[in-house]
């Protein structure tokens, strides 16, 4: 695992995409992407840089169940806002939140990563440890399924809803397992409130009680943290 310290998300947000970048150039085919707060500052990069998608394939991490996709909150909408309506990709992938059927949906999911093996897959780090929608507790081995939110993924996303009861409640989530055969990982997190998951995620023990400390088992992951995510490290 290498562990690169910056300033801030803005000086994180240039390292990724330059890492992003370097990737595609070297011959990258398919990008893991992620949404939420984190990754804004890597997609603003890469909308100002000269990289070109238009020959790859996108597969997004994470949906919200029950947003259709032109909803502002649903994370078909995060992505065109953010990426696809500036650098559009050949093919883009995100899980159909208004799916009818959740397994069907799952397996379809599991089927476009067989066939769309990841290069690099971007993560996002939870305040409790998870990694896409990978709560506490979820199997390592894992592939794409519905699963359940915990109260504290809830109130944090809270933020982006007007009203309490909006909130989704279940999200299709890529599951550990997967996220696992990427060939490169790149994971940022930001901010003091990141900092315990952060600390358990690279100085603690392998646990599913934090489902971002099994990264400790793959070569490849390149995490990059600001100072006040860092605070707690041992070794800074």
């Amino acid at each position: 695992m290498n562990v690169i310290v910056v300033k801030n998300d803005v000086e994180g947000g240039k390292k990724a995409a330059d890492m992003i970048r370097e990737g595609v150039k070297n011959g990258a085919k398919v990008l893991g992407l992620a949404t939420g707060s984190t990754p804004v500052e890597m997609y603003k990069n890469l909308i100002a840089s000269d990289v070109d998608f238009t020959k790859m394939t996108s597969v997004n991490l994470d949906e919200y169940v029950g947003l259709a996709p032109d909803n502002d909150q649903s994370y078909h909408y995060f992505m065109q806002d953010n990426l696809f309506n500036k650098k559009p990709f050949a093919k883009s992938y995100v899980p159909n939140g208004l799916a009818e059927d959740s397994d069907a949906e799952a397996a379809r999911y599991n089927k476009v990563i067989a066939d769309n093996p990841i290069d690099i897959q971007v993560l996002g780090l939870g305040r409790n440890g998870h990694i896409g929608f990978n709560e506490p507790g979820s199997p390592v081995d894992a592939q794409t399924r519905k699963v359940a939110l915990t109260e504290s993924t809830i109130e944090a996303n809270s933020r982006n809803f007007e009203h309490e009861e909006d909130v989704p409640k279940y999200a299709y989530s890529m599951g550990i397992g997967s996220i696992m055969k990427s060939q490169n990982i790149i994971l940022m997190a930001w901010g003091a409130e990141k900092a315990d998951a952060v600390k358990g995620m690279i100085e603690g023990p392998v646990t599913p009680d934090l489902p971002a400390s099994i990264l400790q088992k793959k070569d490849n992951v390149t995490v990059i943290i600001d100072e006040a995510a860092a605070s707690k490290l041992s070794n800074k």
